[in-house]
Order: structure tokens, then C-alpha cells, then sequence
């Protein structure tokens, strides 16, 4: 299987996973601040979740840092990376969030979402 064939069907997945979502989890929720009960201020958090494009987001507690990623391994990575020497807390929402700093992940994935958006232009047009 070629690394394009790979990409199209990773494109694929998301759009059909995307478009089987219940309606109610498309709606983006708010990061919160970390409770310092819970997690120490000495030790770096990251929230690692989907948004509602069905891509993983990872983005640092306080906002310093963010990116989007095709999949949570390459987001648990990246938080791993922008804590380094030291690991980090990982905080995976239940709710879908929008990544809301400069996006310092994959940079392909500006490209891989406009994929997503006109497949499914494409398919709205076939149900049609």
C-alpha cells in the first residue's frame, strides 16, 4: 500500500467517522484551568483530545502550545517532546476542543482537513 493510498483512507476514516457523530458532540468545549489539587504547577499538562473535525489536538494546559495531528499517538509525542527533559500530565477530555493557539503539530493537516472538507462536500452531493 502506497503512502498516498494510507493518507486517502486515513481521510476516509475521519470523514465517515466525523459524519457518525451525534450531533450534541460536535459542539466544542472550553479548556478550563487544571485544579492545582489535582496537578502540580511544577509539572507540565497537556490536553490531548479530538476536535470536531475528528483530528487529535494537543495543546498545553496554560496555551503556550498546541498542535493537530491524524493520530493520538503522534499527540501524545508531541506533548512528550514540548516537555522534555521532564514528562508531562496528559488530560483527555471527554468533549470534542478546537485547537485555539498557532498550530505547531503536523503542518500537512491544514491540507489533510481541506481533503476533508471536499470529500465531504463530495459525498453531500452524492446523497443528493
Amino acid at each position: 500500500m502506497t503512502l498516498q493510498m494510507c493518507e486517502e483512507a486515513a481521510m476516509a476514516a475521519i470523514a465517515l467517522q466525523t459524519s457518525r457523530r451525534r450531533p450534541d458532540a460536535r459542539q466544542a468545549a472550553a479548556l478550563r484551568p487544571l485544579d492545582p489539587d489535582v496537578v502540580s504547577a511544577a509539572i507540565p499538562a497537556f490536553f490531548i483530545g479530538r476536535n470536531r473535525a475528528g483530528l487529535w489536538v494537543a495543546r498545553e494546559a496554560n496555551g503556550r502550545v498546541g498542535g493537530l495531528f491524524l493520530f493520538k499517538s503522534s499527540a501524545v509525542d508531541f506533548a512528550n517532546r514540548q516537555s522534555a527533559p521532564q514528562r508531562c500530565a496528559l488530560v483527555f477530555p471527554t468533549e470534542t476542543f478546537e485547537l485555539d493557539v498557532e498550530n505547531r503539530g503536523n503542518p500537512l493537516i491544514v491540507l489533510a482537513d481541506g481533503a476533508r472538507r471536499l470529500l465531504a462536500r463530495v459525498v453531500a452531493r452524492l446523497k443528493t
